[in-house]
């Protein structure tokens, strides 16, 4: 077994190196989403007051950009100003495909333009009031003025109207059309939902194999998380990447090489006598699986991956599944979440979070410091290199613990600041129900064992906290990011239907 020579490579063997910063991983898909937009009027004005369609026509116009500037596919279905124009605009966005719609409340409507609309469309409805003045000149002011900026005025005519026909109230943004951060940001923040919502309801996760025996909180029926998410679990079978594995070229295993030492660094071992420099050999077939898992996800187009599998003793199939973390923590970082232990459910809040450009790393809870005040947080396999602080560190494990196999293995800790942790637990009725905390990642040495560990600070106190997280019946493993998302998480819940229960905020 021979440690590589990391001089040969320009990668300095130094644990000092954990903090440079890191090559970022492109995404293998960029983010999108198909969004409806449609503005709402009072056709009586039209012929009351002249320009009045026309100007609110281009107030739609510019919503249409400011959206379309947030990774999304616009479908612009114009004003709609009367039922029977809602009737018609209803069966066209019905034909779209879309993941969510935005209501341009450009002026005073009758709740006749919503109606059919809201009642009928299975997608989250977000109505805009963004008028165009701060407020009115008001020794100036005039019928026509008011009428332009009454962007709020049937707000809760509609809303009132939704819950009527058992709707949920659709969610509101108020501002102004210009010049409004606040606006800004909640328009931009529901693009990203619309990103996830877009994925969810198309991915193809992958799985094979199957949870660890014991771990009964693994077992997730695969036809619930189609009704929730809208997600196709396609099985595979180990042996399919194994067949990848020998029809992998040494070109492909070159440039998977290439690409993973300009990304780690291969410091020496600390302490843990499990962990060696990394050798020639456990980079050789991570390289050579890695390569092989991309073949293997093109062959059956995945969007993700669950996996657990062991193999017989001594063999190859063992073998290629003991040097899965290299290449599914590349993945991950591409927007390919792969989750170990065969875990479906945080397989899924992986991708929530990666969606949400929050990063979303595999990982549970690790040893408390008591005398500081914190829990590491962590994992072993695969993980989010984009949210790491630094450098990632690959080390040689001659053992993994509680599994079979030896090889390469994944260390870093989270970027330090605010972080949110998603959990997808499973209530007694057969219901998923989000499970979301809010924290910081602080600076500090974590174990050097080949495992990502985060010295995560919660809310009011670590023991507190984790006595409210673990009474909400999570999975105890979650899906970890940086930034603090609670409240999008929430209006995502809302958007999919789903309990959430935020066990712990930054800002408490």
């Amino acid at each position: 077994m021979k440690n590589l020579d990391n001089s040969a490579s320009g990668i300095c063997s130094t644990t000092d190196t954990l903090y440079h910063s890191a090559p970022r991983i492109p995404r293998r898909k960029p983010l999108t989403a198909r969004v409806g937009l449609f503005g709402v009027g009072h056709h009586t004005y039209w012929g009351q007051f002249e320009g009045l369609r026309e100007e609110m026509e281009a107030k739609i116009a510019v919503l249409e950009r400011r959206l379309a500037a947030h990774q999304v596919e616009v479908k612009n279905f114009g004003l709609v100003d009367c039922a029977k124009a809602a009737y018609a605009a209803r069966d066209r966005m019905l034909a779209e495909n879309l993941d969510l719609v935005f209501c341009d409340m450009v002026t005073y409507a009758t709740s006749a333009t919503f109606a059919a609309i809201v009642r009928d469309l299975n997608v989250p409805i977000v109505l805009a009031a963004l008028q165009p003045l701060k407020a009115m000149d008001y020794p100036r002011a005039t019928t026509r003025m008011q009428l332009a900026n009454d962007d709020f005025c049937s707000v809760p005519e509609f809303t009132g109207v939704a819950i009527r026909l058992g709707k949920q109230p659709p969610p509101v943004i108020l501002g102004t059309l210009d010049a409004d951060p606040l606006a800004e940001a909640e328009l931009a923040e529901w693009c990203r939902i619309a990103h996830v919502l877009h994925d969810l309801k198309r991915a193809r996760i992958g799985h094979f194999g199957h949870p660890i025996e014991h771990m009964l909180d693994m077992q997730t029926d695969q036809t619930a998380l189609t009704a929730a998410f809208g997600c196709h679990i396609v099985q595979t079978e180990a042996d399919d990447l194994l067949r990848h594995y020998r029809q992998v070229t040494d070109a492909e295993i070159d440039a998977k090489k290439r690409a993973i030492l300009e990304v780690f660094d291969t410091p020496d071992p600390g302490a843990d006598p499990i962990t060696r420099r990394l050798t020639a050999e456990d980079l050789e077939m991570s390289a050579r699986v890695a390569a092989a898992l991309e073949r293997f996800i093109e062959e059956y187009e995945l969007d993700g991956l669950a996996y657990y599998y062991e193999g017989e003793p001594e063999s190859e199939l063992r073998a290629v599944m003991s040097s899965l973390i290299v290449g599914n923590s590349l993945l991950t970082a591409a927007g390919f979440p792969m989750c170990g232990e065969s875990d479906l459910k945080t397989c899924i809040a992986m991708l929530i979070m990666d969606r949400l450009e929050m990063g979303g790393s595999f990982a549970e809870f690790h040893p408390i410091d008591f005398n500081e005040g914190f829990v590491l947080v962590g994992h072993d396999g695969p993980h989010h290199l984009n949210v790491a602080e630094g450098r990632p560190v690959l080390r040689s494990l001659i053992k993994y613990h509680g599994k079979p196999g030896s090889g390469a293995s994944v260390e870093f800790k989270l970027k330090e600041g605010p972080i949110t942790m998603l959990g997808l637990g499973v209530k007694r009725d057969g219901r998923f129900k989000f499970i979301v905390a809010e924290g910081e990642s602080v600076r500090g040495p974590i174990p050097a064992t080949g495992n990502t560990n985060t010295r995560g600070f919660f809310k009011p106190d670590v023991r507190t906290f984790l006595k409210r997280w673990v009474a909400e019946g999570p999975t105890h493993h979650f899906a970890l990011g940086v930034g603090h998302g609670a409240t999008t998480l929430e209006k995502l819940a809302g958007a999919l239907g789903l309990e959430i229960a935020v066990v712990a905020r930054g800002s408490d």
